[in-house]
């Protein structure tokens, strides 16, 4: 599975959205949208349940459960 930064990046053009738009629809900065798709930062939980609804795909294909866990280490 690929790292979810370049999940989170697939996903979002896949849906044809920009940044500034996933962002606005899931309540969030656009700069906090790019540093996740830079690999600069993973959100929490509560945030990727978020990101997997407004992109409309499971959680478990933006993050794998070791890169979570991983973050939460």
């Amino acid at each position: 599975m690929a790292a979810f930064h370049q999940q989170l990046k697939h996903y979002r053009e896949q849906k044809k959205m920009s940044q500034e738009e996933l962002a606005f629809k899931a309540r969030l900065g656009r700069q906090t949208i790019e540093k996740y798709e830079a690999g600069e930062k993973i959100p929490d939980t509560q945030t990727i349940l978020k990101l997997s609804t407004v992109l409309d795909v499971p959680a478990s294909e933006l993050i794998s459960k070791e890169e979570l866990a991983r973050k939460q280490s």
